[in-house]
């Protein structure tokens, strides 16, 4: 039986940071796992709507990654350095590049909680409030939703 968790999308007030939380029906492994196998990862990231394509991923401290994200057509490219990669945390920077200068640091916290039921937590550092701003207005929510609905799926269909 899974339990179906709302996710938490949090603007800290005095610094631009966005905070993501939500508990799965996962270990921190399987969630590790859906963050760092690029084939895993492509399946689930972003909203229903778009196919995800891997055009480069080194999932290990000093590597790099990119994908595009195809939406009607349309290619959304992101790319990014993992600065730090081990099982209960990874730290990478995130940029669009819509927006070339706009480059985010993200932390992500892979929380055991036992009984088969991890949390993630993130935090995306941005170089401004109107770059915060930006990005929660963008569409961000659906996509984060939709994204952690399909890995839910996965996890309860053994994919992952």
């Amino acid at each position: 039986m899974t339990r179906t968790t709302e996710t938490t999308i949090e603007a800290d007030r005095d610094v631009p940071i966005v905070r993501i939380t939500r508990e799965f029906a996962a270990t921190r492994e399987q969630l590790f796992r859906a963050h760092t196998d690029p084939a895993l990862f492509a399946r689930w990231i972003g909203p229903d709507a778009g196919d995800t394509r891997i055009e480069h991923w080194d999932a290990r401290t000093g590597g790099s990654w990119r994908f595009v994200s195809v939406h009607d057509g349309v290619e959304f490219a992101f790319h990014g350095c993992f600065h730090e990669v081990r099982p209960d945390r990874i730290v990478q920077t995130f940029t669009f590049e819509g927006d070339p200068d706009g480059v985010a640091l993200e932390t992500l916290w892979f929380d055991d909680l036992g009984d088969g039921r991890a949390r993630l937590r993130t935090q995306s550092l941005v170089e401004s409030f109107e770059s915060r701003d930006a990005w929660l207005a963008s569409g961000m929510e659906s996509g984060v939703n939709e994204g952690y609905a399909k890995l839910d799926r996965m996890i309860a269909d053994g994919a992952v």
